[in-house]
């Protein structure tokens, strides 16, 4: 075994590694069992401390083994470090605090690394109701605080690391959040840590009066405790202060909040001032530093937030750059409160319902899809095993592994798996598989030169390596711009699209070479790629291309026309808001029923989800529907299901889940994508090539949205777009644009080849000597996405629509729309394309030299 697959092996075994740690265990473990696991030292007195906590929640006066051991702890001044010492906390010198971050870290430790989303797991779900004193009269103005209100709420959520929530307005003055894999029984703070106000106030301190020293209190002061702590024993000491109203600043002189740690091994909050705010602050604790020399005390400056004093710190001089909140926090806790100082709320709101929901897709339709996912990855490795034999298994091997890592890296950033999440997942396996393809193509054409198969693998690595990175770079351009301007679900899957670039390029180009050239090396595999389904072609492609052309652009036409007149009807109530009906029953329905009775009755999209109020137990039936459906599908629901007892407890209005900050971050991030691709392709290539990419993206972008609705009119799937469609849509950018790249670099490759031959010849020659790998990649990732479309269920089968339309429009586009615009674009005339750009010389042309002989 040469040094070369030594190296290469050690590399995938350590990345796989790293990954797989990531994603076991897969499920949470009972934190009950998980503790006693973990305690090492004292077992008995654990056990005795576990059992009255246990009897605490029996009798329901904790909710969770969780907080009951954490407030016994409290009540009997017990140390939690002595039963675990493997984990050493220390250098946290106050014992509450010291026992709620060891808890906290076993809590976090006995959760599985895998995170469901709400529509496979369900999670919690609470209402705020927004103080109505806080509203402004007008409903222009009113409309606009909610809607600040909302943006704001779910700036928090997004900052404590929980993806994929549901954040909506409900009524006229309710705010409804949902949260996957949370639970307020080991987490009965998170709720307030989202709606509290965050109002920040820097206040004067009376230099000489106290409540000690002078009971009555000054005129313009109140009395204030701060909590401080030793910094030795980690002792909590109250002392007093008279505080001068109203305060000398607030949070608007604030521009940024974040945490950081201090030197007693706890947390702190630092704040960093906008460029007014910093001279508000030096103004102040000037006037303040000022007054030291004549009242001969030194002053100080009070931080409170939310009506607690935090510290109050002296002033000796006026103080630029910032301030710090410093007090008793875990490091969650400063990270949460530096979270709400950067998005303070302008509303008070106090919680109105809190209930648990249940998985918003049913057990079967949610079971028929996960059976469909298997479906089409079992039919793309079949493919891949039959067509290309022994290759074939290492492209399956080397695909397994790109899951993995995608599957780990993911996990290891706290991601949430939503159902979307995993169909997007099985059709990045036929993605996956297409650089495989790529180079199983290559090393064959080089085989068809009769050259060894342990030379074919080297040449066939070389040559297609500048197609691999340049098709994959332009996808990760999009997704650096996803990212980066991104919000939501947008940029959430601009980091998975990330993640699976990266991860493919190193399994095509690392993982599948190492173990070809072990199999090669070695001797197991002396034959390769031996036969082939597709002979050499030679169809005159740019013969066709202004009625391809034509007819192509009509369908986006006649899409785009159909989008137009049912602009009423194409969005769901993601995007538009509609009717929540809250009904209780005797007999329980199915979300299958429920869809069937709305389908039936011509009331469009329905969602169901079933939840429990905390506390109470009860199960409610909640569905929602397009605005002015709710009472028709009471109706229909009371008609169809007269024995199930249903009961209309009641009806509000909700607001879209999916804001246009969410869908104005999408259309930034697509436009400026294509602009970077422009610049990026003409810059690696040449400006036609990128003009010839740009031209049809857009057009992949417009035929794919325009068939999908126009086949939604005709009966094959909804036709209307919900959050994750959105994700679809953005997949069919880096699908259209790894097809058209593969293309470009075979031109360039050929213009170098065939010094002779004129412009068209060497396009037509480029498109069929690339067309069996266009071919295989479509056929793979078609079989995938067919399982999804046949066998999936709910928003599965509208996502596998619309991405098998984009296998079409790309595969179609890249041969008809992207070559023959460059074509034009370059009138012609190769002498055109020769003038404006530099012709790459490859590794592969540069040894050829090498070994020619000289005269």
């Amino acid at each position: 075994m040469t040094g070369s697959i030594i190296w290469k092996s050690l590399i995938t075994i350590a990345v796989v590694s790293w990954a797989i740690l990531n994603i076991v265990p897969p499920n949470d473990t009972p934190f009950e069992q998980y503790i006693d696991t973990q305690v090492t030292a004292e077992v008995e007195e654990f056990n005795e401390l576990k059992n009255k906590a246990m009897e605490r929640v029996e009798s329901k006066q904790d909710p969770s083994l969780f907080v009951a051991l954490k407030n016994l702890l409290i009540e009997e001044s017990i140390d939690f470090q002595k039963f675990v010492p493997q984990i050493d906390g220390t250098d946290i010198r106050n014992r509450p605090k010291r026992n709620e971050t060891l808890l906290a870290e076993l809590l976090k430790l006995s959760q599985g690394k895998v995170k469901l989303g709400l529509d496979l797991k369900g999670g919690i779900a609470f209402t705020f109701k927004v103080d109505e004193a806080d509203l402004d009269a007008n409903q222009v103005v009113r409309d606009d605080q909610l809607s600040r209100a909302v943006e704001i709420i779910r700036k928090r959520v997004d900052g404590l690391g929980v993806a994929e929530p549901i954040i909506r307005l409900k009524g006229d003055n309710r705010i409804e959040v949902q949260m996957p894999g949370i639970s307020t029984k080991d987490n009965p703070d998170i709720i307030q840590s989202i709606g509290k106000p965050a109002k920040l106030e820097f206040c004067e301190v009376h230099r000489t009066a106290n409540p000690q020293n002078t009971p009555e209190t000054p005129l313009g002061y109140i009395p204030m405790i701060e909590d401080r702590e030793d910094s030795r024993t980690g002792d909590i000491s109250e002392i007093a202060y008279y505080i001068k109203r109203p305060p000398a600043m607030t949070g608007e002189i604030i521009d940024e909040a974040y945490a950081a740690p201090n030197e007693f091994g706890g947390f702190r909050v630092l704040l960093r001032f906008t460029g007014e705010g910093e001279n508000t602050f030096a103004n102040v604790t000037r006037m303040i530093s000022e007054k030291n020399q004549s009242t001969n005390v030194v002053g100080q400056m009070a931080i409170i937030l939310d009506g607690k004093l935090y510290s109050a710190p002296t002033v000796q001089q006026e103080i630029r750059g910032g301030a710090e909140i410093t007090g008793r926090f875990s490091q969650r806790e400063a990270l949460e409160l530096a979270n709400v100082l950067n998005n303070p709320l302008k509303v008070g709101m106090v919680v109105d319902e809190m209930y648990e929901v249940g998985p918003s897709l049913a057990e079967d339709a949610r079971d028929a899809s996960l059976s469909a996912f298997q479906i089409g990855a079992v039919l793309v490795i079949l493919f891949m095993i039959i067509y290309y034999l022994s290759a074939g298994m290492v492209a399956v091997i080397s695909v397994g592994i790109n899951v993995i890592i995608v599957f780990g890296t993911l996990s290891s950033l706290g991601a949430t798996v939503t159902l979307p999440g995993v169909a997007a997942l099985v059709l990045t396996i036929g993605m996956a598989v297409d650089a495989n393809i790529l180079i199983f193509e290559r090393i064959r054409e080089e085989l068809r030169e009769g050259k060894k198969l342990s030379t074919s693998i080297i040449t066939g690595y070389q040559k297609v390596l500048s197609t691999i990175v340049d098709a994959n770079v332009t996808t990760l351009i999009t997704a650096g711009i996803l990212i980066w301007l991104g919000t939501g679900p947008v940029k959430g899957f601009g980091v998975t699209l990330a993640i699976g670039i990266v991860a493919s390029m190193f399994c095509a180009l690392l993982v599948s070479r190492a173990m070809l050239e072990f199999l090669v090396n070695t001797g197991i595999v002396k034959k390769m790629m031996v036969k082939s389904f597709f002979k050499t072609t030679s169809v005159p492609f740019l013969d066709y291309r202004k009625v391809a052309f034509i007819s192509s652009w009509t369908v986006v036409l006649v899409g785009i026309s159909s989008v137009f007149l049912n602009k009423d009807h194409i969005f769901g109530t993601d995007f538009t808001g509609g009717e929540e009906l809250t009904l209780k029953f005797e007999q329980k329905l199915t979300s299958q029923q429920v869809a069937k009775v709305a389908g039936d009755n011509d009331l469009g999209e329905v969602n169901v989800v079933f939840q429990t109020t905390i506390g109470q137990g009860v199960e409610d039936l909640k569905i929602t529907t397009q605005h002015g459906k709710g009472d028709q599908m009471l109706a229909a629901l009371l008609s169809a299901f007269p024995q199930a007892g249903l009961d209309l407890v009641g009806k509000s209005t909700i607001s879209a889940s999916v804001g246009d900050e969410v869908k104005w971050s999408a259309v930034k991030s697509i436009s400026l994508a294509l602009v970077f691709i422009l610049f990026y392709v003409a810059v690696r290539f040449e400006f036609g090539y990128g003009v010839g990419a740009v031209i049809a993206t857009i057009h992949d972008i417009l035929m794919s949205i325009g068939l999908f609705v126009l086949l939604g009119s005709l009966g094959f799937g909804s036709g209307q777009f919900s959050a994750p469609m959105v994700a679809a849509v953005l997949m069919i950018i880096g699908y259209s644009l790894n097809d058209t790249i593969v293309v470009f670099d075979r031109i360039r490759e050929e213009l170098t080849l065939n010094p002779g031959m004129n412009l068209k010849g060497v396009v037509n020659l480029s498109i069929n000597r690339t067309l069996s790998r266009t071919l295989l990649t479509s056929v793979t990732t078609l079989l995938a996405t067919s399982a999804l479309y046949l066998w999936g269920a709910g928003v599965v089968i509208d996502f596998a629509l619309v991405f098998i339309i984009g296998i079409f429009t790309g595969t179609f586009s890249s041969i008809f729309i992207a070559s023959p615009v460059f074509f034009w674009y370059h009138k012609e005339d190769r002498r055109h394309v020769e003038e404006r750009h530099i012709l790459p010389e490859y590794e592969w042309q540069t040894s050829r030299k090498a070994s020619k002989p000289t005269n």
